[in-house]
């Protein structure tokens, strides 16, 4: 049985999709969701355990020479854009009674 995304995990995976070949950083989808570190890094964590994201760090010596730490940015996988749109679809035709198409 396939456990539905909790209203978080939406949020998470509708910021990605916004621009699905994007890749972002935590303080990106902080500032999208509203999500804070401490619920956000779970749910990023469960999603690339599932193979719905991939992630990668940036190039220390290039976040040295800009004076922070380096980044740890992630993207959707294809199978994660596809499952993205099919829970961002499902859960809006829960929302809306099963209208399709709304904005």
């Amino acid at each position: 049985m396939v456990r539905r995304k909790s209203r978080e995990t939406l949020g998470v995976l509708n910021a990605f999709m916004v621009d699905p070949g994007v890749e972002l950083f935590g303080l990106d989808i902080s500032r999208v969701t509203g999500r804070p570190s401490g619920s956000l890094y779970p749910i990023l964590a469960r999603l690339e355990a599932d193979g719905l994201l991939e992630s990668r760090w940036e190039d220390a010596d290039a976040a040295a020479h800009e004076g922070r730490r380096a980044r740890r940015y992630y993207r959707l996988t294809g199978a994660g854009q596809a499952a993205a749109r099919s829970e961002l679809d499902a859960a809006r035709r829960e929302l809306h009674g099963g209208v399709v198409g709304w904005a």
